[in-house]
């Protein structure tokens, strides 16, 4: 088989090539997600499992790279060669696959985000509030955010528990909630709830983000990874900055994983980019080609640093006073290309 061909008869057991080279992945809906071709876990690497679209293309959304599975196999194992690369998909197509099957798989994911989004009540007063305010975060009465009080968890072992959870929608610039980020909280304690992953996600995400604000009226955007890490500059920002009940000239979003916020287009509207860059190697890519598409736009940016791991740590290590202290000429600055680092 020539290259094309191999690559079709991967794309025709696409998750088995997944399972092999991708092993510390997982599937999710119709993609199996991965932190990078070398395997690690993370959810910057896409790859289509089913259709609409072509089967057994990827995307790393952190390194703007793309390919087939020939080429991910090529990634992953280190080939030097296409011939190698063929090599190793020839010996891994010799083994007993899972037989191809048509997808029988009906679920809307985005029809359910929005099924789910219209089950929450608004999170006032609620047991996702006190979360977020044992988390340092005095501004979280948005209407991104919702809670539900017993939202099915799907366990590992098999089987359902409900826990309580704090539920954000995701949106593109028109509003339209197209997916839903749910996290789980422990019914006693205003903690995440005790099992393996407590944050996921429903529907379209990739891109997207969820919304605090007026983004209609703003031309200054904050935007960071986690809920927690945007809502604590939220927290802090001097008053006026940032508002939930009247039109204001700076919004904020959370873009919910690196990947995410490396593929984040700002709205139109929009001539000021600050964003808040978790403090890692994912969060330095995804920071560096949201820059890169702002510079290409026209619009001026500035990057935030934190002291700790997010702005949430440094917000619960440091107190809202002092952090609001060193983010307090924030609205003033209007550097294009500053990199302004808090550490």
């Amino acid at each position: 088989m020539n290259a094309a061909d191999t690559a079709a008869a991967l794309a025709a057991h696409a998750e088995d090539v997944c399972r092999k080279y991708l092993p510390n992945g997982r599937r999710q809906g119709r993609y199996w997600c991965a932190g990078d071709v070398r395997g690690a876990e993370g959810r910057s690497l896409f790859v289509r499992l089913e259709p609409p679209g072509p089967v057994g293309k990827w995307q790393d959304a952190a390194l703007a790279a793309h390919g087939d599975l020939l080429d991910l196999i090529r990634l992953a194992t280190g080939a030097r060669s296409l011939r190698e690369a063929l090599a190793e998909a020839h010996r891994f197509l010799a083994r007993p696959l899972t037989p191809a099957s048509a997808p029988t798989e009906t679920y809307d994911r985005t029809a359910a985000a929005r099924n789910l989004w219209s089950r929450c009540r608004p999170i006032d007063a609620s047991h996702g509030e006190a979360y977020l305010r044992a988390r340092g975060i005095r501004r979280c009465r948005f209407p991104a955010l919702r809670f539900h009080h017993a939202l099915p968890y799907r366990c590992e072992a098999g089987g359902w528990r409900r826990y309580p959870a704090l539920v954000a929608a995701v949106a593109g610039d028109d509003g339209i909630v197209t997916g839903v980020h749910r996290s789980w909280l422990d019914p006693v304690h205003p903690v995440l709830a005790p099992v393996s992953r407590p944050r996921k996600a429903l529907g379209r995400i990739h891109g997207l983000a969820v919304r605090f604000g007026e983004p209609a009226a703003a031309s200054t955007l904050l935007v960071g990874e986690g809920i927690e890490t945007v809502l604590s500059l939220v927290t802090v920002l001097p008053d006026g900055a940032l508002r939930s009940t009247v039109p204001s000239s700076t919004f904020a979003a959370a873009a919910l994983s690196a990947g995410s916020l490396g593929a984040f287009v700002p709205p139109k509207h929009v001539t000021r980019l600050i964003v808040a860059q978790d403090r890692d190697e994912a969060g330095e890519r995804a920071s560096r080609r949201l820059q890169l598409r702002c510079t290409r736009l026209g619009i001026a940016t500035a990057v935030l640093l934190p002291a700790g791991n997010d702005f949430n740590d440094d917000l619960r290590a440091l107190g809202p006073e002092p952090l609001a202290q060193r983010l307090a000429p924030l609205p003033a600055r209007r550097g294009a290309g500053n990199r302004e680092s808090l550490a």
